[in-house]
Formats: structure tokens, sequence, C-alpha cells
């Protein structure tokens, strides 16, 4: 049985109003709707235009009410267009394209004692990615440092799937390269600096940890992986000989 609350729709005050017309009681509604009396009693006591027993039920009135109390709740959001807040949030991020976690510090730094002055970086990201479509909301986007379109987005290719396909992924891995038992594993990756102007590919084995580096540019980099990949696939002696410092 589901104990969660669920508020009451527009069918259910529909039945509401036909039983108290009818004259039906409380508990009568209620184990009709499978409520608690009390809950009909409040969306009736709701649902007249002044509280009063003598005013008649208005479902209408009531489901307004509700939509009313609901945007209420909840807590209320600190970047509000047109305020203090979000107009120094917004100069820095797209004038001075600071990054949201440099706005938060320098906003503790000024009011350490107000936390009304304050914001902390996932606000500002949630800010502004829950902006609608529009030429502001691309504007900001692009003064982050990932022009991602969407927060949490993987990276992917051309074709839509993932960059690594699933048979290759970690978590398909065999226990005895996981444990490292045996030597004759090798694994790969490519770092790449700023702009991918430079890059450093690496095979290492994961037994004895012998690395393999292979630098230069992106495109030099991964044929060296290829080469690297090779030469970790030869006999031990060759590969040996091959190694820097032997």
């Amino acid at each position: 049985m589901d104990r969660r609350y669920k508020h009451l729709n527009g069918e259910e005050r529909g039945v509401i109003l036909a039983e108290h017309r009818r004259g039906a009681s409380l508990r009568e509604i209620g184990g009709l709707l499978g409520r608690a009396p009390s809950t009909i009693g409040r969306e009736l006591r709701h649902g007249r235009p002044d509280g009063l027993p003598a005013d008649p039920y208005c479902p209408q009135r009531a489901g307004a009410g509700y939509r009313a109390r609901r945007e209420r709740c909840g807590r209320r959001h600190k970047l509000v267009g047109g305020s203090w807040l979000h107009d120094f949030v917004r100069g820095k991020l797209i004038h001075r394209r600071w990054s949201p976690e440099q706005i938060a510090c320098k906003l503790r730094a000024m009011h350490p004692e107000d936390p009304t002055r304050q914001i902390s970086h996932e606000t500002i990201y949630a800010a502004i990615y829950a902006q609608p479509k529009g030429g502001l909301k691309a504007e900001m986007i692009a003064a982050l440092r990932q022009h991602k379109p969407a927060r949490g987005v993987r990276r992917t290719t051309l074709s839509g799937g993932s960059i690594a396909p699933e048979s290759l992924r970690i978590i398909h891995r065999p226990e005895e390269i996981e444990s490292r038992l045996v030597p004759g594993h090798w694994e790969g990756d490519l770092i790449k600096g700023a702009f991918n102007r430079s890059a450093v590919g690496t095979v290492v084995e994961r037994k004895t940890r012998y690395l393999i580096l292979s630098s230069s540019s992106v495109r030099k980099s991964i044929r060296g992986i290829d080469f690297s990949a090779e030469r970790a696939a030869a006999p031990p002696k060759r590969r040996w000989r091959a190694s820097p410092g032997r």
C-alpha cells in the first residue's frame, strides 16, 4: 500500500462537489475517494469564498487556492532578474569572463557577514541552464569554460554514441586484469595540453608499471600510441632493447 500523500486533482474535486450537494457526509465522501475525512473537510473550507459553512463549495476556487499555495512553497530564488546579485553575477560572467567559482569566492570575500549577498557556484550553474532558450542563455553559456548546451552532458562522437564503445568500458574488465595478477596487460591514454597544441601518449603495463611515452602533437601522439602498442606486443628481448636506458 502506497502511504505517500497525493494532492487532490480536478476529478476528485468534482466528486466532492457532487457528493456534497447530494448531502453525503465527510466520511462517506472520504471512503468513496480513499481519503481521510479531515482532507475532505479542509477541501470544503478552501473552496468557500470566506471559509463559512453557509457558502457553497466551488472546486475552481479550491484549485486556484491550491496552486497559489504551491507557488509560495519552497525556497525562493536568489538570482532574480533586476536584483543587485543578479546584475553582479551577470556582469562578471559575461563581461569579465569569470567562472562561477570565481564569482562565488569574490562575493564571500566582499560580504563575509551577509549571507543574502553570497551565492554558491552550483546555484549560478543552475540559474544559467534554467534560462529559457534565447540570446541571453547562449551568451551566458558561451562565457563558461566548457560551452555545453546542457549541464552533465557526456561527450559524444558525431554519430551520437559515446567515445568509448561499450565493450571497452572499464566495468567489463576481466578479474585477472583488474587485480594485476599476471603481466602482459597494457592500457593506453592520451593527455592533451591547452588548445590541443601538445599531447603525450602513454602506454603502461599494469603489472610491472612499465611506461612508454610518446610526446609532440596530438596526431603524432596517436600514431605513437599505435606504435607503442605494437612494440609492447613484441617479444620481451626486443622490447627491452628498444627501451630507453637499456
